[in-house]
């Protein structure tokens, strides 16, 4: 028989413990609800506050500098609750307070006072954030970084084999890690299904609502057989005034080449053909997603061949301020043409860049093809 593990707490210092009622509530109170954490955080806090207080006033106020008061409260409140913080703040008033009388009101200067009420009011503005959350701590931070790591790792292609190529370039607007472009892929044998979605908007005031439609849309791929009249009719069923949503589905047979596109005011897919060395623009149209109730679809077919390649990408790579679409989609050609010599995979990214120089907009692209 294995033994049992010895107690944290020797049985005798236990029963002198007992005896002591106001230890016993003591700890009862501080392991006690699901605010503990918070609770005594605030009195190791609060604790040491006064500390630094009696020891700037009666040590040496440049060793323990009323100043290191700025890092405590800026500590509360990345940490504590509302509630928590404000008592916190009113022992960093009674610390600078008796700091004040002991030393005389020069040790508590003017600047010294201002960086902490600015530090006291950032401080009560991400308490606030947190509280609207229902997190503690960073939890918030770390939640948006694992919503953009998934939405990062579901806009990855699947593999494919190794007679198929494929890149994939995003660009959010003003650099952030948020956007309204977005890819949802998958694959069931031979099937390569791609979704590319623009929601209308930029940066992270669409990449709210990206992540949102892109866990839905994610689902419905592969899952039904109208991708696109399926995404319309969720969207439709939500409220308005949320903006409009445009997307495209690319469905490859990675076996025999063949394909179908079908688009939901998308800018239109293009093809380029190996055998004659030019790019060609898909007829595929459709309307916004979301707008009416059916959605008619009006898809484009075809087969890739050897040395063939499909572009998909958002409206923010042709689109530019004063300028006409059909023109943003010539230099798009254009500029596809360099593709060409230099390859799809190494070229992608220049060819981003070219198009979205000047302007700031999400970007999308997507590069299919067959070496």
């Amino acid at each position: 028989m294995s033994s049992r593990p010895a107690p944290l707490i020797p049985p005798r210092l236990r029963a002198i413990l007992v005896r002591v009622p106001f230890l016993v509530r003591i700890v009862r109170f501080l392991r006690r609800g699901p605010l503990a954490r918070d609770r005594n955080l605030l009195i190791t806090l609060s604790v040491l506050t006064l500390t630094l207080g009696a020891l700037a006033a009666r040590v040496s106020a440049e060793w323990f500098s009323p100043s290191l008061l700025i890092l405590v409260t800026l500590v509360g409140g990345l940490q504590l609750r509302l509630r928590s913080l404000v008592v916190l703040i009113g022992a960093v008033g009674v610390a600078l307070a008796y700091i004040a009388a002991m030393l005389g009101f020069r040790s508590v200067g003017p600047g010294l006072l201002v960086t902490i009420g600015f530090t006291t009011v950032l401080a009560f503005l991400m308490a606030r954030t947190r509280g609207k959350l229902g997190v503690q701590g960073l939890r918030g931070d770390a939640m948006l970084l694992e919503l953009r790591d998934r939405l990062k790792r579901q806009g990855d292609l699947p593999a494919l084999p190794k007679d198929w190529g494929r890149r994939v370039v995003l660009k959010q607007a003003g650099g952030s890690s948020f956007g309204g472009d977005f890819l949802v892929s998958t694959r069931h044998g031979s099937i390569l299904e791609i979704a590319l979605v623009d929601v209308s908007g930029k940066g992270v005031d669409a990449g709210t609502r990206a992540l949102m439609l892109s866990g839905t849309f994610g689902g419905l791929l592969g899952s039904v057989e109208s991708f696109l009249p399926a995404c319309n009719a969720y969207l439709h069923r939500q409220p308005e005034g949320e903006g409009f949503v445009t997307a495209v589905h690319l469905r490859l047979d990675l076996a025999t080449g063949a394909y179908e596109i079908t688009s939901a005011g998308h800018p239109p897919v293009v093809k380029f053909d190996a055998g004659t060395g030019t790019w060609q623009v898909s007829a595929a149209k459709g309307v916004v997603l979301g707008v009416v109730p059916d959605l008619h679809c009006e898809p484009d077919s075809g087969v890739l061949h050897k040395g063939d390649a499909l572009m998909l990408y958002t409206d923010g790579l042709i689109e530019q301020p004063g300028r006409d679409i059909d023109s943003g989609l010539d230099r798009l050609l254009g500029e596809a043409e360099r593709l060409v010599p230099s390859g799809f995979y190494d070229g992608a990214r220049p060819l981003v860049n070219s198009m979205s120089a000047g302007h700031n907009d999400d970007c999308a692209l997507i590069l299919i093809w067959r070496p």
